[in-house]
């Protein structure tokens, strides 16, 4: 007898979706994967005559962008979630993401131009990224959620297989054409990428943003759970949450007075804080919503505060991730290779891994360790990947002592690495998409998925911190104390970070209660 399971068909309209992703990921990684080089090498950067501070200034350049990119999330999940649905916001915001490319390839040689290009992708690209995966997800029922796992994967894997393409050929049309033609082709795949989600239109599920009356929404819930008073108790979540914001007007108020360079830190850091001041105050005083929202939506806020203690480790491993576009391009590029070879075209092989193990982890090693008795749980995987980064950045510590040292190293010796980083990349990027969904309660899956994308910003912010901790004349005295070079001494910082952050993240995963909040399928 064949089961709802049995019959379900997988969505018709996911093919839109699926195909929109792969040209925008192409884009994207196009342009991210040469800006560091580019930025090095360009007259943007002419007036900075130290190599290193040119080096240190690109790395900057690129965090804060990537910054950007996962901060403007909580703007677009915001805006779907409340007033224009995931579909249009979408839309809207690939437009600006398309002009955003245009001012990179018409005025590569402008500051402000340039400038500007990077910041409307930030916004255009942050604006739709937590909402193309929710939009994925909400084409699927109960009926055929165990369809929507696979095509998360698959959801993932076309990611990479755009950021493939991207990361072998950017890099050699910007050594062979220039610029605006290696800037200009991802413009055109993200104008394609806009026209493939248009064509779909008539076929998606469209499930309706939540009325700004709903008196249970997450905000609401919050702001109860502060402010209400209760006869014989204290209020130590609301004095926490206070106290929060004081620390951020501080913190603030440093990063203007300290230089432009510091404002960056400064906002990023007041978002760690006020996070934390103000959903740890309202997780400590969340009874006191009790008897004015509705009990299911109270349940939900708890797991949504719940799932933010889980993406604090993840923050350390995205803070490693990032830097391969970084720290390890700039570490390549004093590596032996061959002449027409860019050490930018290194990061191609990320994707090519993924595509490998993606299938190899889902076809091959995840129902070997079942048959084993070993369950392969999204938290085990999620755990297993942060360990795996931590891995990655000891190896390639240990090159950077080789060449420091005075040995030649080829670049071939950071495939180990990026073949360790990648690995954990699968464990924790590709599951922890449908981790956030489907914990997430229907009215909130836009904001927690900004939640998750926020924690790239934080780790991004962990990479600025550490890039303005080396230029400060104490801690470089006291790294050359220790023998290692500043860079050196970075990696394996770092590792030793992300092997705690592992260790933290699986103590608390063996605490938290998986929920299933897909959608009920239609009667």
């Amino acid at each position: 007898m064949s089961t709802a399971q049995d019959t379900a068909k997988l969505p018709g309209q996911i093919k839109y979706i699926i195909g929109n992703e792969g040209c925008e990921r192409f884009s994207f990684y196009g342009m991210r994967n040469i800006l560091v080089q580019f930025l090095i090498t360009s007259t943007l950067l002419q007036h900075i005559l130290d190599a290193g501070e040119r080096e240190l200034v690109a790395k900057d350049i690129m965090h804060t962008f990537m910054i950007g990119v996962y901060f403007f999330p909580l703007l677009g999940g915001w805006l779907a979630d409340r007033f224009f649905g995931k579909y249009r916001t979408i839309l809207w915001f690939s437009l600006i993401y398309c002009v955003g490319h245009a001012c990179l390839a018409l005025f590569e040689g402008s500051r402000t131009g340039f400038y500007t290009g990077l910041a409307l992708i930030a916004f255009g690209a942050g604006g739709i990224k937590p909402l193309v995966a929710t939009f994925v997800g909400d084409q699927f029922t109960k009926r055929n959620e165990h369809l929507a796992k696979v095509v998360f994967d698959a959801f993932y894997w076309i990611i990479n297989f755009g950021s493939l393409f991207a990361s072998l050929l950017m890099p050699l049309f910007l050594k062979k054409y220039g610029p605006g033609v290696a800037f200009g082709i991802p413009g055109i795949l993200m104008f394609i990428a806009t026209i493939v989600l248009w064509l779909g239109r008539k076929q998606y599920v469209m499930v309706p943003p939540q009325p700004n009356t709903d008196p249970d929404t997450f905000g609401k819930i919050i702001r109860t759970a502060l402010t209400r008073s209760v006869p014989g108790k204290g209020a130590p979540g609301k004095w926490l949450a206070i106290a929060s914001v004081l620390a951020s007007l501080g913190v603030i108020a440093w990063g203007l007075t300290a230089g432009l360079h510091f404002i960056v830190i400064a906002l990023c850091s007041v978002i760690v804080i006020l996070i934390a001041g103000v959903g740890g105050g309202a997780a400590m005083q969340l009874d006191r919503a009790e008897g004015i929202h509705n009990a299911a939506a109270i349940h939900g806020v708890r797991n949504v505060l719940k799932m933010l203690l889980l993406f604090v480790p993840c923050t350390v491993f995205f803070s490693l991730f990032d830097q391969k576009a970084s720290t390890w391009v700039i570490q390549g590029q004093d590596m032996l290779k061959p002449e027409w070879f860019s050490a930018a075209q290194m990061q191609a092989l990320n994707p090519a891994l993924v595509l490998i193990l993606i299938p190899f982890n889902n076809l091959v090693l995840f129902p070997m360790l079942r048959k084993s008795g070993i369950a392969v749980t999204p938290l085990r995987r999620m755990t297993m990947g942060i360990l795996f980064s931590g891995l990655a950045w000891i190896v390639i510590g240990l090159i950077q002592l080789q060449m420091d040292g005075g040995t030649p190293m080829t670049i071939v010796w950071q495939v180990l690495p990026y073949a360790l980083l990648t690995f954990g990349e699968v464990l924790v990027s590709a599951t922890g998409l449908e981790f956030a969904y489907s914990q997430a309660p229907q009215s909130m899956k836009g904001v927690v998925m900004s939640f998750w994308n926020l924690t790239t910003t934080i780790g991004n912010l962990w990479v600025l911190v550490m890039n303005a901790a080396v230029r400060n004349d104490g801690v470089s005295s006291a790294i050359e104390k220790t023998g290692l070079s500043s860079i050196a001494f970075q990696m394996f910082f770092f590792a030793i970070v992300a092997l705690i952050a592992a260790l933290a993240f699986g103590w608390y995963a063996r605490r938290y209660q998986m929920v299933d909040n897909y959608r009920d399928a239609a009667v």
